[in-house]
């Protein structure tokens, strides 16, 4: 076939097919990556990199955590094609999540940071008729999400900054004054060893979040205990979040995939 416009267009098709794969095939294997490790390994320009990433970012085949390095996403989850590290983390994670809900009969929920979001990557329905649904994959801003607020509360100044570098919008007042209203809120999750939301995230729901850490004492995960607001008055709260630290507190191995290097 002559090298004209048309041949020239299915090559570069191709060849982005082919390279989009190989990257799927690199994070299975190597569970995290950045930008210039996937250059290197394509043997692509930096820019191209970050394209291919970003569209598999927008498909939810990867997530990109506080430290810009691109794990596995919810899709590999639900395809049965999560690497080694991505599934270890939800399987050891899981007698965690069981144990939390048998003492407090409520759901519970596993989440990670994903930028300033957080992302649901594991849930356990309450028995009860009227509870919490599980919410496996789901994204929402992690300064309204209690487990994602105890992350959150795990960064340096500077990682923060960069999450909210113009603030945070949506909310009453100026994004930068929420912005400062949640650093205050964040130095109460660190005093105290959690997080809460109030009918922040979705209307009628309440819940409790703590960080749970590796044998390095690193935060990889949060656990969070999620409660219908009209089964949750203020007064339960304290008993809740008892619970919530005392089983985080059982941390969890260090796993393969879970590094922020």
């Amino acid at each position: 076939m002559s090298s004209d416009g048309s041949a020239g267009h299915v090559d570069g098709t191709s060849g982005s097919v082919d390279n989009a794969l190989q990257l799927l095939v690199l994070l299975s294997e190597r569970h995290s990556l950045r930008v210039s490790e996937v250059a290197n390994e394509l043997g692509v320009a930096r820019s191209t990199a970050h394209r291919l990433l970003a569209a598999l970012h927008r498909r939810g085949f990867t997530v990109q955590d506080a430290h810009r390095v691109y794990r596995p996403g919810p899709v590999f989850t639900q395809l049965g094609l999560a690497p080694t590290g991505s599934r270890g983390l939800v399987l050891a994670a899981r007698p965690l999540l069981e144990e939390l809900r048998a003492h407090t009969g409520e759901s519970s929920h596993l989440v990670v940071l994903e930028g300033n979001g957080a992302r649901f990557i594991d849930s356990v329905e309450s028995p009860r008729q009227l509870r919490v649904a599980p919410k496996l994959g789901v994204l929402v801003p992690a300064h309204s999400n209690s487990a994602g607020k105890a992350l959150l509360a795990e960064l340096s100044p500077a990682a923060f900054a960069a999450l909210y570098p113009r603030g945070i919008e949506g909310a009453i007042g100026s994004a930068m004054e929420n912005r400062r209203n949640l650093q205050r809120e964040l130095d109460r999750v660190r005093r105290r060893g959690y997080a809460t939301n109030f009918d922040e995230s979705e209307q009628g729901i309440t819940a409790i979040g703590a960080v749970i850490r590796d044998d390095t004492g690193r935060a990889i995960a949060g656990l969070a205990v999620a409660v219908p607001s009209s089964r949750c008055p203020r007064s339960r709260v304290a008993e809740l979040a008892s619970l919530v630290r005392e089983v985080a507190a059982k941390g969890l191995p260090s796993t393969p995939g879970t590094d922020s290097d």
